[in-house]
């Protein structure tokens, strides 16, 4: 990932350079980055399949100020190429040049949802269309079934209710939570993420992907409370879209009314 005699500002351009997403980083993001001296560069987490490569990477940089600022890599593609029989421990030396897509955020919890996304986010289903209206009602209810009994949450305290904000901030749908929601959730300080659904279907003709996550906040009367986000792709021009809710079940009629109308 990195080499010993790349300086610090080579490391910065070539991460922003090759990330498909770098234009999302904050701008303020981008110019504390200019005063970068230093920085650090780890793996951070990993999945392998037959069908699917993603890391992790993180890369800490010391700013002039003597504060870190973090960047989280997400390197994803298919299964590498085979590797070259004349030198099969250099990962360099495959038959192949491996086809790697680079995403970029700034917080973790971004990164770790989109990597979600990628590592098992959505099943196996048949396609919207495919069987006819019926096979199309059986895709609709498994979008509308109850989910299984949920595990013991571990709430982690970290910075959540600015987390809470973000997810408010990304939501592009009319009707999410108002300020009576984003007031309650600034004093969230402990929350957890959980991935409660993901399908992968047709609408339209086209692919389209669904997650839905719950988000949920541990307030500081001890109180619990829940924001329900949809992910998908079934926009007209096939554009990744965030949507959030207050409740389960506005969620989960939005997913099926994305099925529906495009």
């Amino acid at each position: 990932m990195s080499d010993p005699y790349e300086t610090t500002e080579q490391h910065l351009e070539r991460l922003l350079r090759r990330a498909l997403n770098s234009f999302d980083l904050p701008d303020s993001t981008v110019e504390r980055l200019g005063t970068a001296l230093a920085h650090s560069s780890s793996l951070h987490s990993s999945h392998h399949s037959s069908v699917l490569h993603r890391e992790t990477y993180r890369h800490t940089y010391l700013l002039s100020d003597g504060t870190p600022l973090t960047l989280w890599e997400l390197v994803h593609g298919g299964p590498r190429s085979p590797m070259n029989p004349m030198n099969p421990m250099n990962p360099r030396s495959r038959t192949e040049p491996d086809l790697r897509h680079h995403e970029l955020y700034d917080d973790e919890t971004d990164a770790h949802i989109a990597a979600a996304r990628l590592t098992g986010g959505f099943g196996d289903v048949p396609a919207f269309g495919e069987d006819g209206p019926q096979g199309d009602l059986e895709i609709l209810t498994v979008l509308m079934a109850a989910p299984p009994v949920p595990l013991p949450r571990t709430y982690a305290p970290d910075n959540s209710a600015d987390h809470a904000r973000r997810v408010l901030r990304r939501a592009e749908n009319s009707d999410c939570p108002g300020e009576e929601t984003a007031r309650l959730l600034r004093a969230a300080f402990a929350h957890h993420i959980t991935q409660v659904f993901g399908r992968q279907c047709q609408v339209d003709g086209r692919d389209a992907g669904f997650t839905l996550y719950e988000h949920a906040f541990l307030l500081l009367d001890g109180s619990e409370t829940s924001l329900w986000e949809v992910e998908h792709t079934a926009t007209p021009d096939g554009r990744h879209m965030c949507e959030v809710y207050g409740d389960e079940d506005s969620a989960r009629g939005a997913m099926e009314s994305r099925t529906r109308i495009c």
